[in-house]
């Protein structure tokens, strides 16, 4: 007769207070692992993203841009969260299609739209370009979109008070775009950029038409010259708070190398 009563070949901990690891538990681990490890192969970038300018602390920014150690590398829950990111955005370019507009993300040479200024030291890549909507939408071309996936509560906040209050970050990102796109796709700066947020949580879509903001992407530029310019001397620029506290501190990657370091200024 067939035994189903057999064991299942996991190993349990003779002691009951020693806990072991579940199967899920290790199998995680080993995902974990291996995109720890592809993420480590990577090349370390040599320039400041655009999408990053936004960003509060120029410290940080600086940090980023000499690739300082972090205090410790993204997890890789964290590598799994942005991965599904890229997914929920292949999901939205199909839907987007679907619905008849005429999204471009890659070149014919498959790589993506994107440019580059100031000696290749500061470069963003852009999530497509759209060339075509329906006409009862009332849309003027070409225009940027951008697109993000928000958990509940963060998409929530941008339906409410809109990207640029909720995610300014990403409203720098755009303008940054719009400007430097101009030259390459001409006609990006005079229309409004289609934001695009999914709910993680609920698939739920919101879209909003941001204007080109001219001022804002003069002053980020402005910035990004700033951090190249301290970087080539070595001039650490001014943190964003003088409060190890602050919460953008709290959780930032680089808190115990900044603030271990104004300690030993203090006690210079």
């Amino acid at each position: 007769m067939l035994d189903f009563n057999h064991s299942s070949g996991l190993a349990w901990a003779a002691d009951d207070n020693i806990k072991c690891p579940s199967f899920t538990e290790r199998v995680s681990e080993l995902i974990d692992q291996a995109l720890s490890a592809e993420h480590k192969a990577q090349p370390e970038r040599d320039y400041l993203g655009a999408s990053r300018l936004g960003e509060n602390c120029s410290l940080k920014l600086q940090y980023e841009y000499t690739n300082i150690p972090k205090d410790k590398g993204f997890s890789g829950q964290t590598l799994r969260i942005f991965a599904a990111g890229h997914v929920f955005e292949y999901l939205a370019i199909r839907w987007l299609r679907l619905a008849g507009f005429e999204l471009f993300t890659e070149k014919p040479n498959g790589y993506q739209f994107g440019f580059s200024v100031a000696d290749g030291r500061i470069r963003g890549h852009v999530d497509g370009i759209i060339n075509g909507a329906p006409e009862a939408l009332c849309l003027t071309f070409p225009m940027l979109w951008e697109c993000k996936s928000l958990n509940a509560k963060s998409w929530k906040d941008t339906v409410k008070r809109g990207v640029s209050k909720s995610k300014p970050v990403y409203a720098a990102q755009m303008a940054t775009y719009q400007a430097y796109m101009e030259g390459s796709v001409p006609g990006i700066s005079k229309n409004p950029a289609l934001f695009t947020a999914i709910n993680k949580d609920t698939a739920e879509l919101y879209f909003e038409l941001v204007p080109f903001d001219a001022s804002l992407a003069q002053k980020v530029s402005d910035r990004a010259v700033t951090i190249l310019k301290a970087a080539e001397v070595g001039e650490l620029l001014p943190r964003h708070t003088a409060d190890p506290e602050h919460f953008e501190c709290r959780f930032c990657a680089y808190r115990n190398r900044c603030w271990d370091q104004l300690i030993g200024e203090v006690l210079a």
